[in-house]
Protein backbone atom coordinates (compact mmCIF):
# COMPACT_ATOMS: atom_id res chain seq x y z
CA UNK A 1 0.00 0.00 0.00
CA UNK A 2 1.31 3.25 -1.07
CA UNK A 3 0.44 6.94 -1.72
CA UNK A 4 -0.74 8.43 -5.19
CA UNK A 5 0.90 11.60 -4.58
CA UNK A 6 0.22 12.65 -8.01
CA UNK A 7 -3.38 11.87 -7.31
CA UNK A 8 -3.78 13.47 -4.09
CA UNK A 9 -1.75 17.10 -5.42
CA UNK A 10 -4.64 17.00 -8.28
CA UNK A 11 -7.28 17.02 -5.70
CA UNK A 12 -5.63 19.21 -3.46
CA UNK A 13 -6.16 22.26 -6.44
CA UNK A 14 -9.40 22.68 -4.91
CA UNK A 15 -7.68 23.12 -1.68
CA UNK A 16 -5.41 25.57 -2.80
CA UNK A 17 -7.90 27.78 -4.70
CA UNK A 18 -10.03 27.91 -1.56
CA UNK A 19 -6.68 28.75 0.72
CA UNK A 20 -5.94 31.49 -1.86
CA UNK A 21 -9.25 33.11 -1.31
CA UNK A 22 -9.06 33.35 2.86
CA UNK A 23 -5.27 34.11 2.93
CA UNK A 24 -6.26 37.22 0.72
CA UNK A 25 -9.88 37.63 2.23
CA UNK A 26 -8.51 37.82 5.76
CA UNK A 27 -6.02 40.05 4.73
CA UNK A 28 -7.93 42.90 3.11
CA UNK A 29 -11.32 42.82 4.66
CA UNK A 30 -10.26 43.62 8.07
CA UNK A 31 -8.27 46.68 6.59
CA UNK A 32 -11.01 47.77 4.81
CA UNK A 33 -13.81 47.62 7.72
CA UNK A 34 -11.29 49.58 10.14
CA UNK A 35 -9.39 52.08 7.45
CA UNK A 36 -12.24 52.67 4.70
CA UNK A 37 -15.17 52.50 6.77
CA UNK A 38 -13.71 53.40 10.62
CA UNK A 39 -15.13 50.44 12.30
CA UNK A 40 -13.63 49.67 15.71
CA UNK A 41 -11.83 46.30 16.45
CA UNK A 42 -15.16 45.12 18.04
CA UNK A 43 -17.49 45.82 15.07
CA UNK A 44 -14.44 44.84 12.75
CA UNK A 45 -14.46 41.31 14.44
CA UNK A 46 -17.61 40.64 14.77
CA UNK A 47 -18.53 41.47 10.48
CA UNK A 48 -14.66 39.00 10.29
CA UNK A 49 -16.93 36.65 12.07
CA UNK A 50 -20.00 36.57 9.68
CA UNK A 51 -18.23 33.50 7.79
CA UNK A 52 -18.10 31.23 10.53
CA UNK A 53 -21.51 32.00 11.53
CA UNK A 54 -22.84 30.68 8.26
CA UNK A 55 -20.25 28.11 7.94
CA UNK A 56 -21.40 26.35 11.37
CA UNK A 57 -24.59 25.51 9.69
CA UNK A 58 -23.77 25.35 5.90
CA UNK A 59 -20.32 23.35 5.96
CA UNK A 60 -22.45 20.23 7.66
CA UNK A 61 -25.30 20.48 5.78
CA UNK A 62 -23.23 21.14 2.21
CA UNK A 63 -20.99 18.20 3.20
CA UNK A 64 -24.00 16.13 4.25
CA UNK A 65 -25.70 16.89 1.08
CA UNK A 66 -22.44 15.71 -0.89
CA UNK A 67 -22.60 12.48 0.68
CA UNK A 68 -26.10 12.14 -0.91
CA UNK A 69 -25.16 13.65 -4.25
CA UNK A 70 -24.35 10.93 -6.89
CA UNK A 71 -24.08 12.36 -10.46
CA UNK A 72 -21.66 11.23 -13.46
CA UNK A 73 -19.06 14.03 -12.20
CA UNK A 74 -18.82 12.44 -8.55
CA UNK A 75 -20.41 13.88 -5.64
CA UNK A 76 -18.36 16.68 -4.67
CA UNK A 77 -17.05 18.22 -8.00
CA UNK A 78 -20.33 20.17 -8.91
CA UNK A 79 -20.48 22.00 -5.52
CA UNK A 80 -16.99 22.93 -6.17
CA UNK A 81 -17.56 23.70 -9.43
CA UNK A 82 -20.89 26.05 -8.64
CA UNK A 83 -19.34 27.63 -5.79
CA UNK A 84 -15.92 28.49 -7.06
CA UNK A 85 -18.01 30.09 -10.45
CA UNK A 86 -20.27 32.06 -7.48
CA UNK A 87 -17.28 32.99 -5.41
CA UNK A 88 -14.93 34.90 -8.33
CA UNK A 89 -17.74 36.98 -9.00
CA UNK A 90 -18.86 38.19 -6.31
CA UNK A 91 -15.54 38.90 -4.29
CA UNK A 92 -14.24 40.86 -7.49
CA UNK A 93 -17.96 42.88 -6.86
CA UNK A 94 -16.89 43.41 -3.42
CA UNK A 95 -14.16 45.22 -4.57
CA UNK A 96 -16.58 47.97 -6.38
CA UNK A 97 -18.73 48.77 -3.84
CA UNK A 98 -15.42 49.58 -1.29
CA UNK A 99 -14.26 51.73 -4.02
CA UNK A 100 -17.50 53.82 -3.96
CA UNK A 101 -16.83 54.39 -0.55
CA UNK A 102 -13.03 55.35 -1.16
CA UNK A 103 -14.26 57.81 -3.51
CA UNK A 104 -15.94 59.05 -0.54
CA UNK A 105 -13.34 59.21 1.33
CA UNK A 106 -11.22 61.01 -1.05
CA UNK A 107 -14.21 63.93 -1.63
CA UNK A 108 -14.17 64.15 2.10
CA UNK A 109 -10.44 64.91 2.06
CA UNK A 110 -9.41 62.24 5.26
CA UNK A 111 -6.65 61.28 3.23
CA UNK A 112 -5.11 64.73 3.54
CA UNK A 113 -5.60 65.14 7.32
CA UNK A 114 -2.67 66.60 8.78
CA UNK A 115 -1.31 65.08 12.37
CA UNK A 116 0.32 68.67 12.98
CA UNK A 117 0.75 68.56 16.82
CA UNK A 118 -1.11 65.29 18.01
CA UNK A 119 0.43 62.53 19.17
CA UNK A 120 0.48 59.05 16.81
CA UNK A 121 -2.45 58.02 18.87
CA UNK A 122 -4.50 61.04 18.80
CA UNK A 123 -3.97 61.69 15.12
CA UNK A 124 -5.04 57.67 14.47
CA UNK A 125 -8.10 57.96 16.84
CA UNK A 126 -8.84 61.57 15.33
CA UNK A 127 -8.80 59.98 11.67
CA UNK A 128 -11.03 56.75 12.60
CA UNK A 129 -13.61 59.18 14.24
CA UNK A 130 -13.95 61.31 10.96
CA UNK A 131 -14.31 58.08 8.75
CA UNK A 132 -16.97 56.68 10.95
CA UNK A 133 -19.16 60.01 10.71
CA UNK A 134 -18.58 59.84 7.12
CA UNK A 135 -19.88 56.06 7.33
CA UNK A 136 -22.82 57.25 9.33
CA UNK A 137 -24.00 59.88 7.42
CA UNK A 138 -24.43 57.43 4.83
CA UNK A 139 -24.64 54.11 5.74
CA UNK A 140 -25.85 52.28 2.38
CA UNK A 141 -21.75 51.75 1.33
CA UNK A 142 -21.53 49.54 4.26
CA UNK A 143 -24.47 48.03 3.83
CA UNK A 144 -24.09 47.50 -0.01
CA UNK A 145 -20.29 45.89 1.15
CA UNK A 146 -21.88 43.59 3.81
CA UNK A 147 -25.10 42.17 1.54
CA UNK A 148 -21.90 41.22 -1.21
CA UNK A 149 -19.58 39.94 1.54
CA UNK A 150 -22.50 37.73 2.57
CA UNK A 151 -22.65 36.44 -1.06
CA UNK A 152 -18.95 35.38 -1.11
CA UNK A 153 -19.71 34.14 1.76
CA UNK A 154 -22.22 31.62 1.08
CA UNK A 155 -20.67 30.70 -2.42
CA UNK A 156 -17.58 29.72 -0.82
CA UNK A 157 -19.50 27.95 2.42
CA UNK A 158 -21.48 25.81 -0.44
CA UNK A 159 -17.95 23.99 -1.50
CA UNK A 160 -15.89 23.89 1.31
CA UNK A 161 -16.88 20.49 2.77
CA UNK A 162 -17.22 18.99 -0.37
CA UNK A 163 -13.83 19.71 -1.21
CA UNK A 164 -12.43 18.68 1.71
CA UNK A 165 -14.47 15.33 1.84
CA UNK A 166 -12.53 14.52 -1.45
CA UNK A 167 -9.20 13.93 -0.02
CA UNK A 168 -10.62 10.39 2.59
CA UNK A 169 -13.19 9.75 -0.62
CA UNK A 170 -9.57 8.76 -2.68
CA UNK A 171 -7.56 7.71 0.17
CA UNK A 172 -7.64 5.01 2.60
CA UNK A 173 -7.22 5.69 6.00
CA UNK A 174 -3.81 5.14 7.33
CA UNK A 175 -2.59 6.91 4.26
CA UNK A 176 -4.62 10.71 5.07
CA UNK A 177 -2.15 11.51 7.48
CA UNK A 178 0.50 11.68 4.66
CA UNK A 179 -2.21 12.22 2.64
CA UNK A 180 -3.38 15.70 4.23
CA UNK A 181 0.16 16.98 4.19
CA UNK A 182 0.20 16.89 0.60
CA UNK A 183 -3.64 18.75 0.71
CA UNK A 184 -2.02 21.56 3.37
CA UNK A 185 0.78 21.85 0.54
CA UNK A 186 -0.89 22.60 -1.99
CA UNK A 187 -3.56 25.07 0.34
CA UNK A 188 -0.18 26.75 1.49
CA UNK A 189 1.53 27.40 -1.55
CA UNK A 190 -1.94 28.77 -2.79
CA UNK A 191 -1.73 31.15 0.00
CA UNK A 192 2.00 31.99 -0.33
CA UNK A 193 1.15 32.96 -4.06
CA UNK A 194 -1.25 35.25 -2.58
CA UNK A 195 1.12 36.84 -0.01
CA UNK A 196 3.31 37.85 -3.23
CA UNK A 197 0.77 39.43 -4.78
CA UNK A 198 0.18 41.29 -1.45
CA UNK A 199 3.72 42.74 -1.57
CA UNK A 200 3.49 43.45 -5.38
CA UNK A 201 0.12 44.93 -5.11
CA UNK A 202 1.64 47.12 -1.59
CA UNK A 203 -1.67 45.80 0.22
CA UNK A 204 0.49 46.74 3.09
CA UNK A 205 1.83 50.45 2.42
CA UNK A 206 -1.16 52.50 1.42
CA UNK A 207 -4.67 52.78 3.83
CA UNK A 208 -6.30 54.02 1.45
CA UNK A 209 -5.83 52.05 -1.69
CA UNK A 210 -8.40 50.24 -4.59
CA UNK A 211 -8.21 46.36 -4.05
CA UNK A 212 -9.92 45.53 -7.61
CA UNK A 213 -6.61 45.12 -9.29
CA UNK A 214 -5.81 42.64 -6.28
CA UNK A 215 -8.71 40.88 -6.13
CA UNK A 216 -8.82 40.11 -9.90
CA UNK A 217 -4.88 38.86 -9.38
CA UNK A 218 -5.88 36.48 -6.68
CA UNK A 219 -9.18 35.42 -8.77
CA UNK A 220 -7.02 34.83 -11.07
CA UNK A 221 -5.02 32.16 -9.18
CA UNK A 222 -8.17 30.91 -7.95
CA UNK A 223 -8.99 29.83 -11.32
CA UNK A 224 -6.37 28.45 -12.06
CA UNK A 225 -6.55 25.94 -9.49
CA UNK A 226 -9.94 25.18 -10.29
CA UNK A 227 -9.10 24.61 -14.23
CA UNK A 228 -6.42 22.10 -13.05
CA UNK A 229 -8.72 20.12 -10.89
CA UNK A 230 -11.73 20.08 -13.54
CA UNK A 231 -9.52 19.06 -16.42
CA UNK A 232 -7.51 16.25 -14.09
CA UNK A 233 -9.49 14.91 -11.12
CA UNK A 234 -11.53 11.45 -12.39
CA UNK A 235 -13.53 11.60 -8.73
CA UNK A 236 -15.98 8.66 -9.34
CA UNK A 237 -12.87 6.56 -10.71
CA UNK A 238 -10.82 7.45 -8.20
CA UNK A 239 -13.72 7.07 -5.32
CA UNK A 240 -14.28 3.31 -6.92
CA UNK A 241 -10.22 2.61 -6.49
CA UNK A 242 -10.52 3.72 -2.85
CA UNK A 243 -13.18 1.70 -1.95
CA UNK A 244 -11.57 -1.46 -3.53
CA UNK A 245 -8.13 -0.94 -1.82
CA UNK A 246 -10.28 -0.58 1.87
CA UNK A 247 -11.23 -4.18 1.29
CA UNK A 248 -7.86 -5.71 -0.59
CA UNK A 249 -6.14 -4.64 2.87
CA UNK A 250 -8.62 -5.47 5.31
CA UNK A 251 -9.22 -1.83 6.30
CA UNK A 252 -13.23 -1.75 6.86
CA UNK A 253 -13.84 -2.62 10.58
CA UNK A 254 -17.14 -4.44 10.87
CA UNK A 255 -19.68 -2.22 12.64
CA UNK A 256 -21.21 -5.62 14.20
CA UNK A 257 -17.86 -6.42 15.89
CA UNK A 258 -18.16 -3.14 18.05
CA UNK A 259 -19.38 -2.61 21.56
CA UNK A 260 -22.05 -0.41 23.05
CA UNK A 261 -22.25 1.91 20.62
CA UNK A 262 -24.25 5.83 20.54
CA UNK A 263 -26.80 7.47 18.14
CA UNK A 264 -23.81 8.12 16.01
CA UNK A 265 -22.79 4.62 15.65
CA UNK A 266 -19.88 5.20 17.39
CA UNK A 267 -18.48 3.37 20.65
CA UNK A 268 -18.67 5.06 24.13
CA UNK A 269 -14.90 5.56 23.88
CA UNK A 270 -14.59 7.19 19.91
CA UNK A 271 -17.82 9.62 20.50
CA UNK A 272 -15.73 10.92 24.21
CA UNK A 273 -12.89 11.39 21.71
CA UNK A 274 -14.71 12.84 18.94
CA UNK A 275 -16.13 15.00 21.67
CA UNK A 276 -12.40 15.65 22.86
CA UNK A 277 -10.77 16.23 19.43
CA UNK A 278 -13.64 18.98 18.11
CA UNK A 279 -13.05 20.15 21.78
CA UNK A 280 -9.11 21.01 20.72
CA UNK A 281 -10.03 22.17 17.56
CA UNK A 282 -12.12 24.74 18.51
CA UNK A 283 -9.72 26.13 21.24
CA UNK A 284 -6.71 26.22 18.96
CA UNK A 285 -8.53 27.67 16.22
CA UNK A 286 -9.53 30.06 19.09
CA UNK A 287 -6.61 31.18 19.62
CA UNK A 288 -4.69 30.68 16.25
CA UNK A 289 -7.71 32.61 14.13
CA UNK A 290 -7.53 35.53 16.61
CA UNK A 291 -3.71 36.19 15.38
CA UNK A 292 -5.02 35.49 11.43
CA UNK A 293 -7.75 37.35 11.17
CA UNK A 294 -6.03 40.59 12.56
CA UNK A 295 -2.48 40.22 12.15
CA UNK A 296 -2.64 42.56 8.82
CA UNK A 297 -4.45 45.25 11.06
CA UNK A 298 -1.54 44.51 14.47
CA UNK A 299 1.11 44.31 12.03
CA UNK A 300 0.26 47.74 9.95
CA UNK A 301 -1.10 49.71 13.11
CA UNK A 302 0.71 48.67 15.80
CA UNK A 303 4.17 47.22 14.73
CA UNK A 304 4.48 49.06 11.58
CA UNK A 305 5.62 45.64 9.72
CA UNK A 306 5.16 44.35 6.15
CA UNK A 307 2.75 42.03 7.10
CA UNK A 308 3.09 40.01 3.91
CA UNK A 309 6.10 39.25 3.69
CA UNK A 310 6.19 37.56 7.89
CA UNK A 311 3.63 35.56 6.59
CA UNK A 312 5.28 34.16 3.99
CA UNK A 313 8.27 33.21 6.02
CA UNK A 314 4.90 31.33 8.35
CA UNK A 315 4.04 29.91 5.13
CA UNK A 316 7.72 28.85 4.14
CA UNK A 317 8.05 26.72 7.21
CA UNK A 318 4.76 25.55 7.04
CA UNK A 319 5.30 23.50 3.57
CA UNK A 320 8.61 22.43 4.35
CA UNK A 321 7.18 20.77 7.28
CA UNK A 322 4.15 18.73 6.45
CA UNK A 323 5.44 15.70 4.98
CA UNK A 324 7.92 15.34 7.50
CA UNK A 325 5.48 15.81 10.05
CA UNK A 326 3.00 13.52 8.27
CA UNK A 327 5.55 10.87 7.96
CA UNK A 328 6.05 11.09 12.10
CA UNK A 329 2.41 11.01 12.57
CA UNK A 330 2.95 7.64 10.83
CA UNK A 331 5.37 6.56 13.55
CA UNK A 332 4.63 7.90 16.69
CA UNK A 333 0.76 8.65 16.23
CA UNK A 334 -1.58 11.73 15.26
CA UNK A 335 -2.34 12.30 18.88
CA UNK A 336 1.20 12.57 20.02
CA UNK A 337 2.63 14.60 16.92
CA UNK A 338 -0.82 16.99 17.62
CA UNK A 339 0.45 17.26 21.42
CA UNK A 340 3.80 18.60 20.40
CA UNK A 341 2.69 21.14 17.41
CA UNK A 342 0.56 22.29 20.11
CA UNK A 343 3.65 23.44 22.16
CA UNK A 344 5.68 24.78 19.41
CA UNK A 345 2.37 27.00 18.25
CA UNK A 346 2.66 28.17 22.08
CA UNK A 347 5.92 28.76 22.73
CA UNK A 348 5.63 31.28 18.93
CA UNK A 349 3.26 33.21 20.21
CA UNK A 350 4.46 33.36 23.67
CA UNK A 351 7.75 35.02 22.20
CA UNK A 352 5.69 37.17 19.98
CA UNK A 353 4.26 39.09 22.96
CA UNK A 354 7.75 40.49 23.77
CA UNK A 355 8.08 42.28 20.28
CA UNK A 356 7.86 45.66 20.12
CA UNK A 357 7.46 48.59 17.48
CA UNK A 358 10.98 49.13 18.25
CA UNK A 359 11.79 45.71 17.43
CA UNK A 360 13.84 44.71 14.11
CA UNK A 361 11.51 43.70 12.06
CA UNK A 362 13.47 40.52 11.06
CA UNK A 363 12.98 38.86 14.58
CA UNK A 364 9.56 38.36 13.76
CA UNK A 365 10.56 35.95 10.79
CA UNK A 366 11.96 33.10 13.20
CA UNK A 367 8.76 33.70 15.71
CA UNK A 368 6.53 33.19 12.31
CA UNK A 369 8.66 30.51 11.39
CA UNK A 370 8.23 28.59 14.88
CA UNK A 371 4.45 29.40 14.53
CA UNK A 372 4.60 27.98 10.57
CA UNK A 373 5.53 24.66 11.84
CA UNK A 374 3.08 24.29 14.78
CA UNK A 375 0.69 24.94 12.53
CA UNK A 376 1.66 22.65 10.29
CA UNK A 377 2.31 19.63 12.81
CA UNK A 378 -1.33 20.56 14.29
CA UNK A 379 -2.88 20.58 10.88
CA UNK A 380 -1.66 17.87 9.14
CA UNK A 381 -3.50 15.14 11.15
CA UNK A 382 -6.37 16.95 13.12
CA UNK A 383 -8.86 16.06 10.22
CA UNK A 384 -7.97 12.90 9.86
CA UNK A 385 -8.70 12.09 13.22
CA UNK A 386 -12.31 12.98 12.61
CA UNK A 387 -12.65 11.46 9.39
CA UNK A 388 -10.88 8.12 10.73
CA UNK A 389 -14.18 8.08 13.15
CA UNK A 390 -16.74 8.62 10.46
CA UNK A 391 -18.30 5.26 9.32
CA UNK A 392 -18.75 4.13 5.53
CA UNK A 393 -20.54 7.21 3.47
CA UNK A 394 -20.38 9.37 6.29
CA UNK A 395 -17.11 11.37 5.21
CA UNK A 396 -18.46 14.53 4.39
CA UNK A 397 -20.97 14.77 7.52
CA UNK A 398 -17.52 13.92 9.37
CA UNK A 399 -15.88 16.69 7.45
CA UNK A 400 -19.12 18.86 8.57
CA UNK A 401 -17.98 18.24 12.38
CA UNK A 402 -14.64 19.10 12.17
CA UNK A 403 -15.83 22.53 10.44
CA UNK A 404 -18.48 23.63 12.71
CA UNK A 405 -16.45 23.16 15.53
CA UNK A 406 -13.40 25.53 13.70
CA UNK A 407 -15.77 27.79 12.63
CA UNK A 408 -17.41 28.09 16.03
CA UNK A 409 -14.21 29.13 17.07
CA UNK A 410 -13.75 31.28 14.84
CA UNK A 411 -16.97 33.20 15.31
CA UNK A 412 -15.86 33.76 19.68
CA UNK A 413 -12.06 34.72 18.45
CA UNK A 414 -12.57 37.74 16.73
CA UNK A 415 -15.30 38.94 18.49
CA UNK A 416 -14.04 38.62 22.14
CA UNK A 417 -10.56 39.49 21.32
CA UNK A 418 -11.89 42.45 19.56
CA UNK A 419 -13.49 43.50 22.38
CA UNK A 420 -10.40 43.08 24.79
CA UNK A 421 -7.96 44.91 21.79
CA UNK A 422 -10.80 48.15 22.24
CA UNK A 423 -10.67 47.78 25.92
CA UNK A 424 -6.71 47.02 26.53
CA UNK A 425 -5.59 47.90 23.53
CA UNK A 426 -3.79 45.39 20.45
CA UNK A 427 -0.29 45.79 22.25
CA UNK A 428 0.32 43.27 24.78
CA UNK A 429 -3.37 41.86 24.61
CA UNK A 430 -2.92 40.24 20.84
CA UNK A 431 -0.38 37.61 21.23
CA UNK A 432 -0.98 36.38 24.68
CA UNK A 433 -4.76 35.51 24.05
CA UNK A 434 -3.56 33.33 21.50
CA UNK A 435 -0.95 31.69 23.01
CA UNK A 436 -3.96 31.07 26.17
CA UNK A 437 -6.28 29.07 24.32
CA UNK A 438 -3.59 27.01 22.51
CA UNK A 439 -2.50 25.99 25.84
CA UNK A 440 -5.91 25.23 26.40
CA UNK A 441 -6.56 22.62 23.88
CA UNK A 442 -3.29 20.38 24.81
CA UNK A 443 -5.37 19.45 27.51
CA UNK A 444 -8.35 18.09 25.78
CA UNK A 445 -5.97 16.66 23.11
CA UNK A 446 -4.24 14.68 26.02
CA UNK A 447 -7.41 12.64 27.18
CA UNK A 448 -8.37 11.45 23.09
CA UNK A 449 -8.23 8.00 23.05
CA UNK A 450 -9.24 7.33 19.57
CA UNK A 451 -8.37 8.61 15.98
CA UNK A 452 -4.94 7.13 15.31
CA UNK A 453 -4.91 4.95 12.36
CA UNK A 454 -4.12 1.07 12.56
CA UNK A 455 -0.68 0.82 10.99
CA UNK A 456 -0.44 -1.48 8.05
CA UNK A 457 2.80 -3.51 7.76
CA UNK A 458 4.55 -3.01 4.53
CA UNK A 459 5.51 -6.38 3.05
CA UNK A 460 9.05 -4.88 2.17
CA UNK A 461 11.26 -1.79 2.93
CA UNK A 462 10.55 -0.61 -0.72
CA UNK A 463 6.82 -0.32 0.32
CA UNK A 464 7.72 1.40 3.35
CA UNK A 465 9.35 4.14 1.31
CA UNK A 466 6.29 4.20 -0.98
CA UNK A 467 8.44 2.94 -3.74
CA UNK A 468 8.11 0.87 -6.33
Amino acid sequence: MKLNYKRVLLVGMAFFLISAFWQAYDAITPLILTNHFGLPQSVSGAVMSIDNVLAVFLLPIFGALSDKTNTRFGRRTPFIFCGTIAAVVSFLGLTFVDNYQLARIVTAGIPEMQQGTLSDEAFKAAVREATIKLTLENPWPLIGFIATLLVVLISMATFRSPAVALMPDVTVKPLRSKANAIINLTGTAGGIIVLVLGMVFATSKNLYMQYTGYVAAVCGVMLLGFVLFLLTVKEKKWATEMEEDTVKYGLDTPEEAAPVQSKSGLTKGEFTSLLLILASVALWYIGYNSITSKYSVYATNILGFDYNFTLIVAQAAAIISYIPVGMIASKIGRRKTILSGILILATAFTIGIFITPKTPEIIMYPVFMLAGVGWATINVNSFPMVVELAKKGDTGKYTGYYYTASMAAQIVAPILSGVLYDALGMRFVFFTFGAIFVLFSFVTMFFVKHGDSKPITAKSKLEQLDVD
